[in-house]
């Protein structure tokens, strides 16, 4: 493996579900977000952030296919155009203490009632069996994931190579994972840190640090679909990463659950992460007039997002 003082940094990114911008198109508003948070809270970093490896992982396409054969349609040119309207404004907040409280409560549109439905039903439809169909209903693409193998490895596979292509090259690597892309992330680390039959040459290579940003991976019924679920302990979960960091937004429902320390603590036990981070925190992006607190943007920009990385470049 390359020695530590030679690696080059690497940054991959994985959406989630629902319909996505071209990859081109979500690269370039992903990276401004992320730059302009460095840019606003550790400006020193900035050379460094720019001289970095960038990659995407997008399965938009397998999404959208999903999402319109069941009659949902979508306009690319305005949700281009509504995420860079969100950038802008998130851009003009400054300094990183207006993140807060104070101005969540001021967003349009702002409502705390998805989340109470998942903290409240949620674990009553679980007991019941009535989580996936549900889930069928609201989020299409992700219970496609879940269910449809095809459409999984597919997912997987554009991942994989993308990671592997960064191990191979033995970069520093952080993967910062949105949403249901977390799912997506946790399964392809499992394999390559578990299928030792198919990717025996990765076991080694470890990602250096690891962002959940709006994570599912909290629901107990996504838990049981996770691969390596059903293995014993001592191969039941990923052993390629060093730091595990966990954004959760408050009233994004995605992440309903919010602590994910408490759920893979076995991880820590068994010596496979070094740590698991949760935080708490405002995504104070506005889409289409409402407070949207599960965006991307809004995650990429916050204050905490920015901290981890300007800490992963200082080292700590």
């Amino acid at each position: 493996m390359t020695d530590e003082k030679e690696q080059k940094r690497s940054l991959l990114l994985i959406h989630g579900r629902d319909f996505k911008p071209a990859a081109d198109a979500y690269m370039e508003l992903s990276i401004a977000a992320i730059r302009a948070g460095i840019e606003r809270d550790c400006p020193d970093c900035l050379s460094c952030f720019d001289e970095m490896s960038k990659d995407l992982a997008w399965y938009g396409d397998l999404s959208a296919e999903v999402l319109q054969a069941a009659g949902k349609t979508y306009d690319e040119e305005l949700d281009v155009g509504d995420r860079r309207n969100a950038l802008s404004a998130l851009s003009l907040l400054t300094p990183r203490k207006k993140f807060g409280i104070r101005l969540y409560d001021q967003l349009p549109g702002k409502s705390a009632l998805p989340e109470f439905f998942m903290d409240i039903g949620a674990p009553l439809l679980g007991a019941i069996g009535f989580r996936m169909p549900v889930l069928g209903k609201i989020a299409k693409d992700f219970a496609a994931y879940l269910d449809n193998q095809e459409y999984a490895e597919e997912a997987r596979r554009r991942l994989r190579e993308k990671l592997c292509a960064m191990m191979d090259r033995g970069d520093k690597i952080m993967l910062m994972t949105h949403g249901t892309g977390s799912v997506v992330a946790y399964d392809v680390l499992w394999e390559l840190s578990n299928d030792t039959e198919t990717y025996p040459e990765y076991g080694q290579f470890k990602v250096d640090q690891w962002l959940t940003l709006g994570s599912p991976l909290g629901d107990r019924v996504v838990q049981k679909r996770l691969l390596g679920a059903k293995e014993a302990d001592d191969s039941r979960f990923p052993s390629n990463v060093i730091s595990w960091h966990n954004l959760s937004a408050e009233d994004d429902y995605t992440c309903h659950d919010t602590t994910l320390a408490d759920d893979f603590k076995k991880m820590m036990l068994q010596r496979r992460v070094s740590a698991v981070h949760d935080y708490r925190m405002f995504n104070l992006a506005v889409r289409y007039g409402k407070s949207n607190p599960h965006s991307s943007i809004g995650y990429y920009i916050h204050p905490r997002t920015t901290k981890i990385i300007g800490d992963w470049f200082a080292g700590t």
